[in-house]
């Protein structure tokens, strides 16, 4: 057995080093002087944090995020953020880009979950001060061809969340009824109306944009009967129904459409799987008269009356819409007149959305 003096003279002393320092710090033995207070300061400050202007949301990257086939986030990259040291964020899908104008953007991650948890580990990292800021929910979309067509691009005037209820089998109710009833007690979770002046704002600085179409694109739209759905690309607004499936079929289609109408919302025009989520979280931290919510068809919500909906759902080789490239460089080129309108005329903006 040891006893307290059997140990190495080196071990006693650290041992007796360790309980002074309970009361002295244990001396140190080198001769640098005490750090000053402005040196004391400067090994503590942190950078301050990012001021944003606007962010902007995308869903997901097919690739990198430059210099191949383009998702949602890469167009909007390469005109704000090519170059730009990438900021992470724990909790967050992909890091966040800034630039010296103050727009910033990430890639959140598909469907509700994902997406509105990386936005709200974004919106509580200290590395960014949201208390102004613009955002820009942006990505691909579906959209019923009574309503619109492939290549279209449609800011929102209603969120509306198309899950949050309850939902049984056709056959086990009234012929031609509903099958779906909303969740009581839910009422702020299931639906959000858009600033309607800052809707206004968007169509007025982007109603215009010149868009890009495809031949394929074209084609596909000839399938369908319907008027919206044979026009060439336009800029819209209306309902975006938020939903964590990927619902096809004139069926679902309708019962999209009877929600939107059920809860007062305007029409149902894009199917999507994350803005009212992503807005609910932007609620509880800064609200949501600075939200805008902007999705491009890559397809519709239903086949053409020659197809069965399987057939739409998993179509052959060579029977797809085609258009996407089309699409995702539409939303760009549409949102960005609006994000680069905020930051030119910051001024008038930082204090919230200028009347029209």
């Amino acid at each position: 057995m040891f006893s307290r003096w059997s140990f190495p003279v080196g071990a006693r002393l650290l041992a007796l080093c360790g309980v002074a320092l309970l009361a002295t710090a244990c001396a140190s033995t080198s001769t640098t002087s005490p750090a000053t207070p402005a040196t004391a300061t400067a090994a503590v400050a942190v950078a301050a944090p990012v001021k944003v202007k606007v962010f902007v949301a995308a869903m997901f990257e097919i690739g990198q995020n430059t210099g191949d086939r383009a998702g949602e986030f890469q167009h909007w990259y390469e005109r704000y953020w090519k170059g730009a040291k990438p900021m992470a964020v724990p909790g967050a899908l992909q890091p966040v880009y800034c630039n010296a104008d103050g727009v910033c953007g990430a890639v959140l991650g598909m469907g509700k979950v994902n997406s509105s948890s990386s936005m709200q580990a974004i919106l509580l990292n200290p590395q960014f001060d949201f208390s102004q800021a613009y955002y820009v929910i942006s990505g691909v979309a579906g959209t019923p061809p009574s309503r619109g067509t492939i290549g279209e691009v449609s800011w929102a005037t209603w969120l509306v969340d198309y899950d949050l209820g309850h939902r049984w089998a056709p056959e086990e109710n009234k012929p031609g009824e509903p099958t779906f009833m909303p969740r009581k007690g839910y009422e702020e979770y299931r639906r959000f109306k858009i600033n309607p002046d800052l809707v206004g704002w968007a169509m007025k600085l982007s109603a215009n944009t010149p868009l890009k179409d495809s031949e394929s694109a074209r084609k596909y739209r000839l399938r369908y009967p319907d008027a919206a759905a044979r026009r060439a690309p336009f800029v819209g607004t209306g309902t975006h129904m938020t939903g964590d499936t990927f619902f096809h079929g004139p069926g679902m289609s309708k019962q999209a459409q009877y929600i939107a109408k059920l809860y007062g919302a305007d029409d149902y025009v894009i199917t999507e799987m994350e803005a009212a989520a992503i807005t609910l979280v932007i609620k509880r931290t800064h609200g949501t008269d600075r939200v805008m919510s902007l999705r491009g068809a890559v397809n519709f919500d239903q086949g053409s009356p020659k197809e069965t909906t399987l057939q739409h759902l998993d179509p052959a080789p060579g029977e797809t819409a085609g258009g996407f490239a089309e699409t995702v460089e539409n939303i760009e080129l549409v949102g960005s007149r609006v994000v680069d309108h905020i930051v030119t005329n910051w001024p008038q903006w930082q204090g919230g959305v200028p009347k029209l």
